[in-house]
């Protein structure tokens, strides 16, 4: 058996963390994905904790792939390129719009050299329009989307989700619609041009429960109470729970739960209506047997009965957590001098296929050496380019 995305091949050029994500998740699933560094090299390499030029989100979002460092300027370099977009089956780049046409790889060039290729394009606003020419990292595209108003509610200053949520979503849906345009490819033999703005990506992930209140355009029916607002931690004995009960027979469960059966029986309850009409009337009895109860008691209540909760787990504590150990979601990567490092293995687990464990990271220019002579260049040819500046090595 081979993995899903055995030989397809990637040329990575993305930076930061929405370009090189979305290759990452092709070199999960087994593509052969070169990484593509200017002379400065990847910014996030330097980017929270690191050791010996790897950073822990470096490896995150760059495991898998091999790594090779070009000056684009350099007609060497350029060169270089040229025959890797030859290569591939795919490319992935998330410049500013225009960046990557001025150092002559516009997607016309590209399908020119290589008429299978699909060409990607992450970008933050899109390719062009009023906003085309603003730098943009997450934060930008959560205010923007209004996501940042969502966290804050209605009527309050709004909130950053301390995450790099849409930088993510936005790396989640370029892979998925390029393996939709590798499946197209199959079928008609044409490769083609992908645009992926994160305000897109961020506005389409977002408008399920986060706009549902501006989704009717006709005679639009009255609001409903906003989806944020009903959703909260729970504090309990010795920590916090997330907790709900949409259902009827949720609420059942979490009755069973608290042993609060005078909750399930009590007629002002009976419905997610009633009880949201009559929230006054049950949230501090909740509240109370709560703060009387400790996690593990919850947890194993949860359990038995099958309601809707877990533990607010601590981040330190994520990867001891009995369902993340289960799941085996966590794993180590032997990264050589640095030593082992954790990593989340692949989420999907594909039944006819193996498994790839997480792979280290490139350092830079690792392999260069490598690349160049899977692309023809002898020794003397790879020494002449790299002394000229054009290619970068490791050590």
């Amino acid at each position: 058996m081979t993995a899903p995305l055995d030989g397809i091949r990637v040329v990575d050029l993305g930076q930061i963390v929405s370009g090189p994500m979305a290759a990452c998740v092709l070199a999960d699933q087994g593509a052969d994905v070169i990484k593509v560094e200017t002379p400065g090299g990847d910014p996030m390499r330097g980017f929270g904790p690191a050791k010996g030029g790897l950073s822990a989100l470096f490896i995150t979002v760059n495991r898998g792939k091999r790594g090779l460092a070009l000056d684009l300027r350099t007609p060497g370099g350029g060169a270089v390129l040229a025959q890797l977009v030859q290569w591939a089956d795919v490319l992935i780049e998330n410049f500013r719009p225009g960046a990557i046409n001025r150092l002559g790889f516009s997607y016309e060039r590209c399908r020119d050299l290589n008429p299978r290729l699909i060409y990607t394009s992450v970008t933050g606003f899109g390719p062009d329009g009023p906003y085309a020419n603003i730098r943009v990292y997450d934060p930008v595209i959560q205010a923007v989307s209004g996501l940042a108003a969502m966290q804050g509610g209605v009527g309050n200053a709004p909130e950053l989700v301390k995450s790099l949520v849409t930088d993510k979503v936005t790396a989640l849906t370029a892979a998925q619609a390029i393996t939709a345009a590798l499946f197209h490819r199959e079928r008609t033999g044409e490769g083609q041009r992908l645009d992926v703005a994160m305000l897109d990506a961020a506005i389409a992930f977002n408008w399920v429960e986060g706009m549902y209140n501006h989704s009717f355009v006709d005679d639009p029916p009255p609001p409903a109470m906003e989806y944020g607002a009903l959703g909260q931690l729970w504090e309990a004995r010795d920590g916090h729970t997330a907790m709900s009960a949409l259902q009827d027979h949720e609420f059942r469960a979490l009755g069973a739960v608290l042993g609060m059966s005078e909750l399930v029986g009590d007629p002002r309850f009976a419905t997610l209506r009633l009880r949201v009409v009559n929230r006054a009337d049950w949230l501090p009895l909740v509240r109370d047997r709560l703060a009387a109860t400790d996690l593990d008691t919850l947890m194993a209540g949860f359990i038995e009965h099958g309601a809707v909760g877990g533990r607010a787990n601590a981040v330190a504590d994520v990867a001891a957590d009995p369902q993340v150990r289960h799941n085996a979601t966590v794993a180590e990567i032997d990264h050589g001098s640095i030593g082992r490092v954790r990593s989340p293995r692949p989420a999907p687990r594909f039944g006819g296929s193996p498994a790839l464990a997480p792979r280290p990271a490139p350092h830079f220019g690792e392999h260069s050496r490598e690349v160049l002579a899977g692309l023809g260049h002898d020794v003397a040819a790879i020494d002449a380019m790299i002394a000229a500046g054009a290619v970068l090595a490791a050590g």
